[in-house]
């Protein structure tokens, strides 16, 4: 019997308007973001069809519209993600998001921030 099984998507990168200050909001920047969905797969595992397993097209899409919401602040933007999976997947039994913001304003060379969720259901 299987413990645990997750449905992975890492380094999603999107171009988004994220940010407090309005130039972030003006000019935007390079998104990352990571997901490892706790989901049961063993139904999939033997039927090998995809209506037996969490799409994971359906879950970039749901990433990508909520991508595309500019929010102040990053943690904004993670609780929508989660919210829109949870609500379109009501079967996931864990999440774990990690988003990056390229090169931030932070008036130094390069580097990333981001924010990481994790959530049991």
């Amino acid at each position: 019997m299987i413990s645990e099984s997750y449905i992975l998507l890492k380094d999603l990168r999107f171009y988004a308007y994220h940010g407090v200050m309005a130039q972030e909001r003006k000019v935007g920047a390079n998104f990352t973001v990571s997901l490892s969905i706790g989901y049961d797969i063993s139904t999939a595992m033997s039927s090998d069809n995809v209506e037996d397993t969490l799409d994971y097209s359906s879950v970039y899409s749901i990433v990508e519209r909520e991508m595309a919401v500019p929010s102040n602040l990053l943690e904004a933007l993670v609780g929508r993600i989660q919210s829109a999976l949870k609500e379109s997947f009501p079967n996931i039994k864990s999440l774990h998001i990690v988003v990056y913001k390229e090169n931030p304003p932070l008036y130094a060379s390069g580097g990333e921030v981001g924010i990481q969720m994790d959530v049991t259901y």
